[in-house]
């Protein structure tokens, strides 16, 4: 079993579907509403729980009935929740979600309670990141957060996964202590300029990753797969798995979460990804975020075919 820390996002996703994406300024008529937890963090940490890692979850929620839920969640995943900072000063973060008939989706993400989270705040989850496997962070909370996460994980010499996402810059001194950096196309197009269409471009943009001082580089790629650069090693396409996209909505959190078990369950990395991409596969046949995060009976039925 895994020992995953996940330091990152926890907002309530409010998704609406409908046939078709509205254009700016155009109302569309939906034909369902739900509501549920998400958060890139949120997200990330039921995926790993889900396919048997032992998940502690560092992150900040409101004084409110979207942060009561979020706690309720927390236990139901049997995801740690004792370093979860609780506060009156702002509400629990909130994702309007719009997801259309194709699977595809728009999001706007307000951060409230979690993205005031502090220094001092990750400094109180001290003791489980020594005792991690992995620890595993995104860019959905504030920068000191993150580089807080990533001081205490070097001091311990625990392995950082950053899934760098959404993206915005960070300092050079992060990257330098960053195991796994998990972009997508976008996101890796803003880290070096290079526009990634296929595996000759991914590799050009995964050698830059690399020159920022980031030991190994996973460009996720959709359904194509990812596309995997190890230290002192060539890079290589890992295939992605065919299915019928419902919500594409948290695939790329699946991803990540299943990576964080599966380098720590696997013998190598390329099965990791191999295993991560069936996970963010499944969730995408099923609507909603977290709750469409794969179990670990679902990914070995059809890695097994």
């Amino acid at each position: 079993m895994a020992r995953i820390t996940v330091i990152g996002s926890y907002v309530t996703d409010l998704t609406g579907r409908t046939e078709k994406l509205p254009r700016p300024g155009e109302t569309v008529i939906g034909r369902s509403f739900t509501m549920g937890p998400g958060g890139k963090g949120g997200n990330q940490a039921v995926a790993a729980a889900r396919l048997g890692s032992d998940v502690t979850m560092v992150t900040k929620i409101g004084k409110d009935v979207f942060g009561e839920e979020a706690v309720r969640n927390f236990q139901a995943e049997k995801i740690r929740s004792e370093y979860v900072a609780v506060t009156p000063d702002a509400a629990t973060g909130a994702a309007i979600i719009a997801v259309d008939d194709q699977g595809e989706n728009m999001i706007v993400v307000t951060l409230g309670a979690c993205g005031t989270l502090s220094a001092d705040e990750v400094q109180q989850a001290d003791a489980a990141i020594a005792s991690s496997d992995y620890v595993l962070v995104q860019l959905e909370t504030s920068i000191e957060a993150v580089e807080e996460a990533v001081r205490l994980a070097g001091e311990h010499r625990k392995p950082v996964i950053l899934n760098p996402a959404p993206y915005h810059p960070v300092p050079e001194a992060v990257w330098q202590k960053v195991a796994y950096a998990t972009p997508n196309e976008t996101e890796a197009e803003g880290m070096t300029g290079v526009t990634v269409t296929d595996k000759e471009t991914a590799d050009h943009a995964a050698r830059r990753i690399q020159q920022m001082g980031v030991e190994n580089v996973i460009i996720t790629l959709g359904k194509k797969g990812c596309y995997l650069l190890e230290q002192g090693q060539e890079g290589r396409l890992i295939p992605g798995i065919e299915v019928d996209a419902v919500d594409t909505t948290g695939a790329g959190d699946a991803f990540n979460g299943a990576l964080a078990h599966y380098l720590g369950t696997e013998p190598s990395v390329e099965e990791a990804c191999y295993k991560a991409n069936v996970a963010a596969a499944l969730s995408v046949t099923r609507a909603g975020t977290a709750p469409s995060m794969a179990r670990a009976e679902e990914v070995a039925s059809w890695s097994n075919k």
